[in-house]
């Protein structure tokens, strides 16, 4: 009878472990805190169907480039053209495939989780229910770029900022502090060489079906659904 209570005893321990892990690996979608973090990275909710970042990847504050990528490609690099590329110019051409795989999404790849890049229905659905306003000094930053305010209802205090970060081709870095280029995961169906992107410059002009050549560096926003 000892024997029997001390098996069960320890079967019960065991139960309660294996419970515990799976908890843990329940919960690792979730987020960090009440600071709306999400692995180690700050998120806004306006309402909408994803959380937006605060910042962009390789960047720490909101008022900072960041790094700058093709698309399709997960690192940075020295240049951007075509001879760069690391991505076949021809690939998603009869493959059915319109939106970036993880392992090629520069946000999933460098923060993990279920962050990604947005697609473009996400960039423009942030467009149709925001408030943008260019900025000259953000907060004091001196950085220009677009603040964008929610219009949602129970929202309305809730923004992110997008710097007027340029782009990168070849070894350049254009545009830098006048205008702003950030890629989606969704590539131009009937033109494979083209991604679409959003563009900006100052003067309310905030073009959301822009489309750029794929080997072009730009930065990159991510957003995420965390439990």
């Amino acid at each position: 009878m000892k024997h029997l209570i001390k098996l069960n005893a320890v079967a019960f321990i065991a139960a309660m472990c294996s419970l515990s892990l799976v908890a843990c690996d329940d919960d690792d979608d979730a987020p960090d805190n009440d600071l709306n973090m999400y692995k180690g990275h700050e998120y806004v909710d306006l309402g909408l169907s994803v959380k937006w970042a605060t910042c962009n990847v390789g960047a720490e504050n909101p008022e900072d480039y960041g790094s700058y990528y093709a698309w399709g490609e997960t690192k940075t690099k020295s240049e951007y053209n075509w001879d760069t590329y690391t991505v076949e110019q021809e690939s998603f051409v009869g493959d059915n495939k319109t939106v970036l795989d993880p392992e090629d999404d520069a946000a999933a790849a460098n923060w993990g989780g279920k962050w990604r890049m947005p697609t473009a229905a996400e960039r423009e659905e942030l467009y149709n229910n925001t408030i943008q306003t260019w900025t000259n000094d953000y907060e004091g930053t001196g950085v220009k770029g677009y603040i964008l305010a929610s219009k949602k209802a129970g929202y309305e205090g809730a923004s992110i900022f997008l710097p007027a970060a340029g782009l990168r081709s070849d070894g350049d870095l254009n545009g830098e502090g006048f205008c702003g280029f950030y890629w989606s995961s969704s590539l131009v169906e009937n033109v494979s060489s083209y991604a679409r992107n959003l563009k900006f410059y100052p003067g309310d002009y905030f073009y959301l079906r822009f489309s750029s050549y794929r080997y072009d560096g730009f930065p990159v926003r991510p957003v995420c659904k965390p439990q």
